[in-house]
């Protein structure tokens, strides 16, 4: 969806749409798609009816608690979105939601989530999930976010964590596995994120954060991209390494890597907007195709 048609959207959406935008329903989407990769393949082979209940009951905990980060977000960065282009038609930002509302909006979901995810699934979960709630809410967007251009990668920690709750969630235990996944993610964050800030640089400067465009200027950040690109890529393999995953996955990881490290080098080499976000779009299929690649190979190889 673009930001104009956003923008004309939300001057007439019912209010229940409005507290839906505030979830950031795409992010979540990927979310909990991430947590599922991590709970399908803590389960040996097919899982059975229990399981698949037990994956929708933590995908279910696991979607609200994570809207409700997104919306107390929204509370926070309600001046800062205000001011972007991208979020400037957020309800918070648009002052057709107050901070109440959306404040009293996150705790119901953060509740209800966490009691599902305590009573249903398992107390490890529910306090992992909690823990990365504090870590996007309260860590990466009220101290980190306005204060370091490292805030992504330090952050990127919360953004994660979905593999490792959907790994918890089906085993009550953190494997080496979960924490493998972890790391495809946490490296992958910050080439995804700063392809973005390339392109929407003004608007990070405009709203006062320090993102690393606007700190260091393009060239850095371009460099940035490339190195976490080429690290990313070996990360990839580890699935494989340890025993994961198969060949089907392997070629995907290939593939996809390759490709990720190729638009960093044709950022460094010639930069328009354009391309960094065709690099930002590539971001998001590379991540997606990636733990699809894992969940088919999980299956194949049964």
């Amino acid at each position: 969806m673009t930001t104009q048609s956003t923008v004309a959207e939300g001057v007439t959406m019912p209010i229940w749409r409005q507290f839906y935008a505030l979830m950031k329903p795409r992010v979540i989407q990927l979310i909990v798609f991430c947590a599922l990769i991590g709970m399908v393949l803590a389960v040996p082979g097919l899982p059975a009816p229990s399981a698949l209940m037990q994956m929708l009951i933590a995908c279910t905990g696991i979607w609200l608690v994570s809207g409700a980060a997104a919306a107390f977000n929204c509370v926070v960065e309600s001046q800062i979105d205000a001011k972007m282009r991208r979020t400037s038609w957020r309800p918070t930002a648009k002052g057709q939601l107050s901070n109440r509302q959306t404040l009293t909006f996150s705790a119901v979901l953060c509740g209800l989530g966490s009691w599902i995810l305590y009573v249903w699934i398992n107390p490890l979960t529910m306090w992992l999930t909690f823990a990365t709630f504090v870590g996007y809410a309260v860590i990466y967007t009220v101290v980190l976010k306005p204060m370091t251009p490292q805030n992504i990668v330090i952050g990127g920690a919360s953004g994660a964590m979905p593999p490792v709750l959907g790994w918890a969630a089906m085993t009550g235990t953190v494997g080496h596995e979960a924490l493998i996944l972890f790391l495809i993610i946490f490296l992958w964050t910050p080439p995804h994120f700063w392809a973005l800030a390339l392109y929407r640089v003004e608007d990070y400067r405009k709203s006062g954060l320090p993102m690393l465009p606007v700190t260091h200027g393009s060239e850095f950040t371009r460099l940035q991209i490339l190195l976490y690109t080429i690290v990313l890529g070996a990360a990839c393999l580890l699935p494989f390494m340890v025993g994961m995953s198969g060949w089907l996955y392997l070629v995907a990881a290939v593939v996809l890597s390759i490709g990720f490290v190729g638009y960093a080098i044709a950022l460094m080499r010639a930069y328009s907007d354009a391309l960094a976000r065709q690099t930002f779009r590539f971001s998001l299929i590379h991540l997606s195709v990636l733990f699809a690649a894992l969940l088919l190979d999980h299956y194949v190889s049964i």
